[in-house]
Parts: structure tokens; C-alpha cells; sequence
């Protein structure tokens, strides 16, 4: 009887095992995506257009293998799945790549990483009996910190433009929104399904962004192999199995402690730019990555003392 137990524990475990390596897997492949996207930029392609075809990409392939069921159980469902590719898709890419053009990257990178800590108030004020624990808000605030670190790396000055800010902002609060309807879906839709629609909708909701820009790139890039080699990145790693494995992560270990590891992935970018386009890391970006990693493991091991109860 004890041995059957002991693997019947041992399973559950070794799930919250996998579940919170996917979510670090995911936001490693996130964090590398700043610099292929950059690559794309640079050789004319706009942030729309960027967006528009990982995700074309990445919708065709996961068709490929989840094809059977096209509608949802309800219209309230397929409303929640239309948020779903607006907040985790079009509305949150195009808001981020837009501030680029209007505000420093430092101050996108900050305001964006926002997402997580909005997710726990978000939650917080819509289900009571998950109410972050004080363990949990202290982690947040010193990765948080930590972030702050990574992003300046050497300089600590902000250039304050509006427009580009509340862009940013816009960002953060659509992927926390994203984060909460994903957790509702969850309960009903496989991890396929979700991921499909939402790339479905999240193409449909950013034509319009697409066709009101006034210039697009040439498609002649393609023949690039660093065009088609990073386009397929973001394609296949960064949209198609990433969500996926995010939306698993997310159904197995919820979306406030999903969130907490977006925090990593300023340092994903910041080893990614020094390797790939030379950036330098300075003493005030490695400090800004242990105190990243500290917070992560401080509100993950602060808040096993408060279980969340799944909401209905």
C-alpha cells in the first residue's frame, strides 16, 4: 500500500515539475524572439507584418494536427476565444512593436514586464479565495526590481514620451487579460484547440492594422537566409509551441505563477543580445539577473504555504 502511494505522490510532483519547466522553456524561446524580430525589422518588415506571418505560419501548422472541431461549445465561449487571440495576439504584439516607434526600448521592456503583477491583481480582485499571499506579492516586487536592473544595464535614465508609455502599458494589461481568460478556457478546450483559435482570432482581429499601414516590406527578403531562418523561429518555436506549452503550463500550475517566470526573460534577452549583436552586460544587468531568479524562487516557495483554490 505504502509503495502505491509514495508513486501516487510522486506523480503529481513530478507534473508541477514539468509544468514549471515549460513555462521557463516558453519564456526562453520569448526572450530570444526580441532578437530575431529586430533581425526582421531591420531588413524592412513591419511589426504588423512580423506578427501577421509567425502567426499564418504557426496557425497553418497547428491545423495540420488539430482540424476536427472548428466552434466552441457557445457564443459566450467563442466571444472569450476572440479575447483570447485580441489580448495574447494582435492587440498585445502591435501595441508593444507601435511604443518601439514612440519611446525608448528600455521603458517598452519595464512597463511591459508589468503583465505578471497586474495578473495577480487581477486576480486577486475577481476571486477572493486567491488572493495573492504576502509571500508571493514580495517575490513579485523583488524580481521586479530585478528587472529594473537588467533593462537600464548601465543607465538609469528614462526618457518619458506618453505615447509610447501607455502603448507599453496597453501591453501589459492585454496580456494579463489574456492570462485570465486562457485560465477559464482551460477548464473546457485541450491546449490544441485554445491555441488554434486564438491564433485564428488573433490574425483576424490584426488585418486591419495590417492593411492601414501605409508600408509594408518587401517580400523579396525572404530569400535571406537570416530573414527566413529567424521567421521560422518565431514561427514554429516562438508562436506555435510556445503557446502551446504555455497554455499546458498555465492549465497545471495557474496563471499568477505562470506569469512570475516572464520575469526571466529579460535575462533570456539579455544573453541572447550580447551573444548575437554584441551587446555589453555590465556588472548592474548581472546583479538585475540574481535578483530576477531570487524573486522568481521567493514567491514560488513563499506562497506553497497558501494553496489557491481553483475557481468555478
Amino acid at each position: 500500500m505504502s509503495q502505491h502511494t509514495g508513486t501516487a505522490n510522486h506523480r503529481p510532483q513530478m507534473s508541477m515539475i514539468l509544468y514549471n519547466v515549460g513555462a521557463l522553456l516558453t519564456v526562453a524561446a520569448w526572450g530570444v524572439s526580441f532578437v530575431s524580430t529586430k533581425v526582421l525589422l531591420e531588413h524592412g518588415l513591419q511589426p504588423t507584418e512580423v506578427y501577421v506571418y509567425r502567426t499564418l505560419l504557426a496557425y497553418l501548422l497547428i491545423l495540420l494536427i488539430c482540424h476536427g472541431r472548428m466552434v466552441s461549445n457557445s457564443v459566450r465561449d467563442e466571444l472569450l476565444f476572440v479575447a483570447c487571440g485580441m489580448c495574447g495576439g494582435s492587440l498585445y504584439f502591435i501595441a508593444e512593436n507601435t511604443a518601439l516607434e514612440h519611446t525608448l526600448v528600455s521603458n517598452v521592456s519595464l512597463i511591459v514586464t508589468l503583465a505578471p503583477l497586474i495578473t495577480t491583481l487581477l486576480v486577486g480582485v475577481l476571486y477572493k479565495s486567491e488572493r495573492p499571499s504576502r509571500g508571493m506579492v514580495a517575490g513579485s516586487l523583488v524580481a521586479f526590481l530585478g528587472v529594473g536592473l537588467v533593462i537600464f544595464n548601465s543607465s538609469f535614465v528614462l526618457a518619458v514620451k506618453p505615447l509610447g508609455d501607455l502603448l507599453a502599458l496597453a501591453a501589459a494589461v492585454s496580456w494579463a487579460v489574456y492570462s485570465l481568460v486562457l485560465r477559464k478556457l482551460s477548464a473546457f478546450y485541450t491546449v490544441l484547440f485554445i491555441t488554434r483559435k486564438t491564433f485564428f482570432y488573433g490574425l483576424l482581429t490584426a488585418l486591419p492594422f495590417l492593411f492601414t499601414e501605409p508600408d509594408h516590406g518587401n517580400l523579396k527578403v525572404f530569400s535571406d537566409t537570416a530573414v527566413w531562418v529567424n521567421f521560422i523561429f518565431l514561427g514554429v518555436f516562438c508562436s506555435m509551441l510556445a503557446f502551446l506549452i504555455w497554455a499546458w503550463a498555465v492549465k497545471g500550475i495557474g496563471a499568477v505563477k505562470a506569469n512570475n517566470y516572464l520575469y526571466v526573460q529579460p535575462i533570456i534577452t539579455l544573453v541572447a543580445s550580447a551573444v548575437f549583436i554584441g551587446e555589453q552586460v555590465t556588472w548592474i544587468g548581472y546583479l538585475g539577473c540574481g535578483l530576477i531568479l531570487i524573486g522568481v524562487v521567493l514567491a514560488d516557495r513563499l506562497s506553497q504555504g497558501h494553496p489557491s483554490k481553483p475557481a468555478h
